[in-house]
Order: C-alpha cells, then sequence, then structure tokens
C-alpha cells in the first residue's frame, strides 16, 4: 500500500513504508564520511616567536623533534604571517584575509566596524566545520583568542567559542595569553573549567599536550579509521615568559655572549643552510627609534647576567614546545599513523619587542605603557625569580631581534620581522622527499593559504553554505603544488598588510611598507620599497628610485583595502572603542558565596581606574560543620546522614571564623581580604611586591568594607572600616590595570593562583569557616590619568560615555 499523500514525515525516507513491519523496508542515514585513506592533520601554532627559533631556521635551542620532521619534511623560507595573534588565528582558520574575516585586530577591542568585529561573521566557514562536514574528527587545544573578551564569561553568545566554529572538543584558554603555572580560566568545550588549586607541578603546556593525545587515544578506542584534525595553539611564547626549572636549566650560561653574538650565528646558519641566497645582508640590530636594540657590549655586567636570564627562559619554553610535539609524534608512531599523517608547524607573528629596552618584570605592569616615572620599578627584587611562577617576565627587545634573525622589526609591524616566520610541513606518504629535493621552497606563501592547500592535499571540497548563507570564498590559494615540486612558482601573487596603521603590500617580488607612528597623519603613509629578491631583509628603500613601483602598489593596496573591509583606519583611541551596553559591568554586584570564580574582564571593569568599596556582610546562617561555605569550584559531597543541620543565624564575626573573604588576582598582581588569628588583613600584590595591613577584628562584627580611593601617579590609597569604623590604612599601592588582575574574583577562597605566597604557603585557598552572606562591590566614577596611553584607559573613556 503506497503512502497517502497527506502523511507527514516521509517526504526524505528511501525505505519502503507499509502498516506493519511486514511490509516495510528499512533505510538507515549516516554523518559524512572522510574518502579511504585521508590523511589526520595536525596543525601547531605557536605564539609570538620569530623566524630563527627552531633549529630548521638557524636556531640553537635543542628542537630535535621539529629537525627530524624538517629532515623528512619541507621548509617554507617565504612564508608570511599577519602582524599580530587573533588576525593571524582568523586567516589561518577560514582561509580569508584577517580584515574580511573580521579580525583586523586582536579580540581585545569592539570598535563597531565590519573588518574589526572581531568575532567570526555567520558566512566564514572555518577549516573544523570544513574537515567535519568531509568526515573529520576535530579537536583543538590551547589558545583560542577569536572570541572579544567582553563575550568570555558565562553569560555571554557563545557563537564564537570553538565548538560552535566546528571543533567536537576544546581545551585551552579563550584568552590571548595566559600565565603557565596559575592560568585564570580554562575551559573544556563550552564550560569553564571548575579549579580551586592547581596541583603542584602544574605546567600549562603540559596540560594542553596531555589533553591533546587522550582526545586521540579516545577517538582510536572508539573508531579505528575515522581521520582527525588536532589544531595545537600553544599559549607559548605569547608573554609572560614562565619555564619549567629543568627547561631553564638546559640553558643556564647559554646566552652570555648576548643577542648581537646570536644574531650572528642564527644568520650564518640560515646561509648555511640555504634559507637565503648567498649575499643576503643582515642589518647587525634594530637602530630605528623607539625599536632600536642597545649594542651588547655597551650594558653593564648586571644588565648582561640579567637579560641573558631572561632568554634562558624563552629558550626552555621553546625546548618545552619541541618536548610537546615530540609526545604527539611518538603516538602517531605508536598507532602506525605518522606516515600518514599532515603536521604543519609554524607561529602567529614574529618575535615580540613588548618588554622594551630594558625587559619587564611584569608583563602586566609594562602593557599599560604609563607614561610616569613614578609607576613602578621592572627591576626584579630576586633575578632567581624570573621565569618562575611568581613573576611574569619577559624579555629586553634585543632578544626580540634575536627571535626575527634576519629580519627588522617585531611583531605588530608589517615589515618582515613581524609577519615572516617558520614553516614546517610533513607528511611522508603524501610528499615524499627525493634526494635532489632539498626541502626548502623559496617561493611567496601566505597565512591564508594554509586551509585550502590542506584540503587540496587530503582531497576534500569546501561547502559553500555555511548556515543558509552564501560563504565567504578563499582569498588562500592552495600551495600543495609548490610542497610537492621545489620548481613550482608561487599561485600567491600579491597581498595586502594593515595592522595599526602599519602597512604593506607584496606583488611579484616587490614589497610596499609603511611604519606609522604615534602623531603620524593616519592616512599619510610614508612608503619604503624592497625588492624583496635581491633584498629579503628589506634593508635598500628603492623608492626614491622606482617612483612609478611605489605608486602603482600603493594604489593597489588602496583597492585591497577596500576590497577587505579595511577602512575606516582608526586612531589609537577609536581602536579601543568598546560598545556602550560594556557599562553594565561597571554596575554594583552582590555576589554570593558558592558563586563560581568571575571571568577577568568582567572583573576588572569593576575596579579599573577608579575608586570602588568592598563590602563583606558577615550575618547570615552558618552550618554546624561550617562547611557551607564552600569552595566555588568543588561540589558538595553527597551525605550519608541527611541534610547538614543548620543553626540559627550568626549575628557577625565569631571565635575561630577564619579564611579569605574575597580574593582578585593571583602572583602576577591582585588583592586579598582574608581573616586570621582574630584579625583582618588587606593585602595588595602590586605586580609581584606585596604588602598588607592586619587590625584585630572584634567578636561580632557584622561587616567589613574595604575602600580603595584613586591617588596621584595611578595609585590607591586602602581603608579597612569594620562597623562603619575606619581601623587601617594602606596607602600609595599601585592600581592593578592594563590585563590585571588577571584571575577574576573569588568569593569565600583564594581559588587558582595566590595573591599572596605566603598565605597560600601557610593555608592554601583558605576558605573562610565563618558566616559570609554576600560580597559587594560598588564601583566608583572613572579618573583616567592623564599620563596614561592604556588600551584599558581608552576602553574606560567609552564605557563612561
Amino acid at each position: 500500500m503506497p503512502v497517502p499523500s497527506d502523511a507527514r514525515g516521509y517526504e526524505s525516507f528511501g525505505g519502503s513504508v507499509g502498516r506493519t513491519s511486514e511490509g516495510s523496508t528499512p533505510e538507515w542515514t549516516y554523518p559524512p564520511t572522510a574518502p579511504a585513506g585521508a590523511p589526520n592533520i595536525v596543525v601547531v601554532l605557536v605564539d609570538d616567536m620569530g623566524y630563527s627559533d627552531i633549529g630548521p631556521f638557524g636556531s640553537e635551542i635543542e628542537t630535535p623533534t621539529l629537525d627530524r620532521l624538517a629532515a623528512h619534511g619541507v621548509r617554507l623560507s617565504n612564508y608570511h604571517t599577519t602582524p599580530l595573534c587573533s588576525p593571524s588565528r582568523a586567516a589561518l582558520l577560514t582561509g580569508i584575509n584577517s580584515h574580511r574575516a573580521g579580525f583586523g585586530f586582536v579580540a581585545n577591542a569592539d570598535p563597531g566596524y565590519p573588518g574589526l568585529r572581531l568575532e567570526l561573521a555567520d558566512d566564514v566557514l572555518t577549516l573544523p566545520e570544513i574537515l567535519r562536514d568531509n568526515g573529520y574528527a576535530t579537536y583543538a587545544v590551547g589558545k583560542w583568542h577569536l572570541v572579544r573578551d567582553a563575550t568570555m564569561n558565562p553569560s555571554a553568545n557563545r557563537d564564537s567559542w570553538p565548538t560552535q566554529r566546528g571543533f567536537d572538543r576544546y581545551y585551552g584558554s579563550l584568552e590571548g595569553l595566559n600565565s603557565f603555572y596559575y592560568p585564570n580560566q580554562l575551559v573544556s568545550d563550552s564550560s569553564v573549567v571548575d579549579v580551586e588549586e592547581y596541583p603542584e607541578g602544574y605546567y600549562l603546556t603540559d596540560d594542553l599536550t596531555d589533553k591533546a593525545l587522550s582526545y586521540i587515544k579516545d577517538l582510536r578506542a572508539h573508531d579505528a579509521e575515522k581521520p582527525f584534525f588536532l589544531y595545537f595553539a600553544h599559549v607559548a611564547m605569547h608573554g609572560p615568559l614562565q619555564a619549567k626549572a629543568q627547561d631553564q636549566a638546559k640553558y643556564r650560561g647559554r646566552y652570555a655572549d648576548g643577542w648581537d653574538e646570536v644574531r650572528r650565528r642564527r644568520f650564518a646558519q640560515q646561509l648555511a643552510q640555504g634559507l637565503f641566497p648567498p649575499g643576503t645582508q643582515q642589518k647587525p640590530r634594530n637602530t630605528e627609534p623607539g625599536y632600536e636594540a642597545a649594542e651588547w657590549d655597551s650594558l653593564s655586567d648586571d644588565e648582561q647576567r640579567r637579560y641573558a636570564k631572561y632568554m634562558e627562559v624563552y629558550a626552555g619554553m621553546v625546548d618545552s614546545i619541541d618536548q610537546s610535539v615530540g609526545r604527539i609524534v611518538d603516538l602517531l608512531e605508536e598507532l602506525g599513523e605518522l606516515d600518514n599523517t599532515i603536521i604543519v608547524f609554524t607561529s602567529d607573528n614574529g618575535g615580540t619587542a613588548e618588554g622594551g629596552p630594558e625587559g619587564t618584570r611584569s608583563y602586566f605592569a609594562a602593557f599599560p605603557q604609563v607614561d610616569d616615572p613614578e609607576w613602578i620599578s621592572d627591576i626584579p627584587v630576586d633575578e632567581e625569580l624570573i621565569g618562575t611562577a611568581k613573576l611574569g617576565v619577559h624579555y629586553p627587545r634585543g632578544w626580540g631581534q634575536a627571535s626575527n634573525t634576519p629580519f627588522r622589526f617585531y611583531k605588530g609591524q608589517t615589515f618582515a620581522g613581524g609577519v615572516r616566520v617558520p614553516l614546517v610541513v610533513s607528511w611522508p606518504k603524501g610528499l615524499p622527499r627525493t634526494e635532489a629535493d632539498a626541502g626548502i621552497r623559496h617561493e611567496y606563501a601566505y597565512v591564508t593559504d594554509l586551509a585550502p592547500t590542506l584540503l587540496e592535499l587530503a582531497g576534500l571540497n569546501r561547502p559553500t553554505v555555511r548556515n543558509g548563507l552564501p560563504a565567504k570564498d578563499f582569498d588562500g590559494v592552495s600551495a600543495a603544488a609548490l610542497l610537492r615540486d621545489p620548481a613550482a612558482p608561487t599561485l600567491h601573487t600579491e597581498q595586502y598588510s594593515e595592522m595599526t596603521g602599519h602597512r604593506g603590500f607584496y606583488r611579484d617580488g616587490w614589497k610596499l611598507l609603511s611604519l606609522h607612528e604615534d602623531g603620524d597623519a593616519l592616512d599619510a603613509p610614508n612608503w619604503q620599497l624592497f625588492d624583496v629578491r635581491a633584498d629579503p631583509t628589506e634593508l635598500h628603500d628603492l623608492s626614491a628610485q622606482f617612483p612609478e613601483k611605489a605608486a602603482e602598489l600603493a594604489a593597489a593596496w588602496d583597492e585591497s583595502a577596500w576590497a577587505n573591509t579595511v577602512f575606516p583606519l582608526l586612531t589609537r583611541a577609536d581602536l579601543f572603542r568598546r560598545r556602550p551596553e560594556e557599562a553594565r559591568f561597571a554596575a554594583p554586584v552582590r555576589l554570593l558565596p558558592g558563586t563560581p570564580t568571575l571571568e577577568r574582564y568582567r572583573s576588572q571593569r569593576l575596579i579599573a581606574y577608579r575608586d570602588f568599596t568592598i563590602t563583606a556582610d558577615l550575618t547570615g546562617t552558618r552550618s554546624a560543620s561550617s562547611s557551607d561555605i564552600r569552595s566555588p569550584h568543588i561540589a558538595s559531597p553527597p551525605s550519608d546522614n541527611g541534610p547538614t543541620p543548620v543553626v540559627a543565624a550568626q549575628e557577625g564575626y565569631r571565635p575561630g571564623d577564619e579564611g579569605v573573604l574575597v580574593a582578585h588576582g593571583d602572583p602576577l598582581g591582585g588583592y586579598v581580604l582574608y581573616v586570621e588569628d582574630g584579625e583582618v588583613v588587606l593585602g595588595v600584590n602590586s605586580y609581584g611586591r606585596y604588602a598588607s595591613v592586619g587590625v584585630p577584628l572584634p567578636l561580632g562584627t557584622r561587616e567589613i568594607r574595604v575602600r580603595a580611593t584613586v591617588a596621584p601617579h595611578l595609585r590607591w590609597d586602602f581603608t579597612i572600616e569594620v562597623d562603619g569604623t575606619p581601623l587601617a590604612e594602606l596607602t600609595d599601592q599601585v592600581q592593578l590595570v592594563g590585563m590585571a588582575p588577571w584571575t577574576g574574583i573569588s568569593v569565600g577562597v583564594d581559588a587558582r593562583g595566590p595573591v599572596s605566597w605566603d598565605l597560600r604557603e601557610r593555608r592554601g585557598p583558605f576558605r573562610y569557616t565563618g558566616a559570609l552572606r554576600a560580597i559587594t562591590y560598588t564601583p566608583g566614577p572613572i579618573q583616567v590619568p592623564q599620563r596614561t596611553i592604556d588600551a584599558v584607559e581608552r576602553e574606560a573613556e567609552y564605557a563612561a560615555e
């Protein structure tokens, strides 16, 4: 009997349907499956690592795993990316130019223009979405940085989070950086990981590697054939620089010769490896004002010793990354899948100058760029703390220029030092090397080429629609032919670049570049022209010799800028504009015990550049075992004896009540209010320097209030009030601004990283045992200092409008 014409739900069914199963034929539907023999794909993206930091590109740092991959794979010596983190990640994962993908800047602003939406648009397909549509399992670990910081909190829309952009599983940090010992927030899939205290010996790179291996093992335990895509986006090498003691020790004393000598040796090694043609020149060091690095021999003995220590930490971190890649390679070998796995290793941009000319003991203190000599000293009190969990350091920019050997400039600029990075590709089965092939390709390639290249190598198709919308076409082109044939020409013949006013345009071996300095006219670039076939290190400006070529490329840059939503160019203040709705983050908030640790950006809005008060209400109920005040991150254990008995309402502080009332921050900066031995204590950690004040707490105290008042030179004066009476002061404390405090607010416990080392070593997270009804934050108005040029200050200005 045929299905009646008015029956619904059978339209696409390919079997037959009768009134019973005896007269019916079943049909099953299946998800997409990958082509037989499709390779696994592993993309390892490192953060802020320059061209010369690994062995295959001239480094003295020990990278045996990468050496092995390069020896059997292909190195692209002329590979380019964008100058900053988020734009490069967007371009890599979409194959679309960063502005057109919505990421013309990092995801720490919200200026309100198409090229700067700082979230992936609905019509932008990602590589994991494409691969999942082709039957792949898709995994991501590490740094994401493709979601605005205002939408990293649990109440936010998650449309640009990893699992909403094609990844089956995700573990890592949505932030653009993190502590390697005390990450401020980790996310698993689409939920914040509940962490009260990290285990002894914790190190973020190892944690991420463990998770990546577990994803692969889990897949193979359930499906022996399904190919996978692993996107491993390391948080390293982004500041703050922190390395395990054993990795630092390996490089102790190896950088005493200084950055000039390291740069010279690396360049010699690059020439010997054939990465550059004979006759290529290198400038000994950057000398341009604001980018210059001192001659090593001009430094004092103390400076040389301290600066070398910074580089020992950096080298240890690069070594740790190679160890991580080695663990993945070992697993693939154990599974018998290494030969049929495409492994890509690269960096998101060049080495950085963020540590300034002298390095910084606190990356977060340096971040605001405070133009005030009374701000804060950057010399570590104890040099042995450099690279440990107790400080968040960054190296002097002289090491950044060594990282970018043989190029000039750094991360953030469109010159080669900011955008030319290493790229290693290995696929033994699909890209076998012949004896005649040295494994180096000198043709131009760009970050948007990676997605189409991987799809062609794997023989996969790209959908044309996403969420019912026509998907944006790739801007990149496949470099598969280039990888297979050392004589093949590049198909990527021209490319624009732009970042915070810095500009660039490449076409057929010519490159037009412009630096944009503070005070320069925003739309009047000072163009320099280079023939990078003969001058790959961009030393000889030919704009006066070839004005017609410079004019041609300048016009082409303009055309590309309009085609890729680069306009409007923004002033620094406009770049850091925030949407008006973010003003709600600065409204008073009442936090109950058990509230999970607040997200970093949301917490900062309550205190940044303003007076604020914190009120601890010590009235309320109290369990008989004092266990009602639990960690916000550990669920209450089940009881075999029924509900926990509750006694009558407590009228304030009682003998024996102790613990943390509120904490905001970690070793890199923050403050903590706690009760111990009958005193209430306020501790303030000013980017690694700790001060505290305590006062006896009368029995029956019902309310403790901390008032923070803005003082000159970007300081706070603190007052502790007990039941309305001022009892103690802690004055002239450095304001925590920029991206500090890094860890958000915790109620009733000092969760994750400790604000006070001494307190953590004595008492652990120190949960409060007394009655705590609530912690209330009451922010005052913004008070923007005149001598600060901080991104967060600009955000604050707009939030106050």
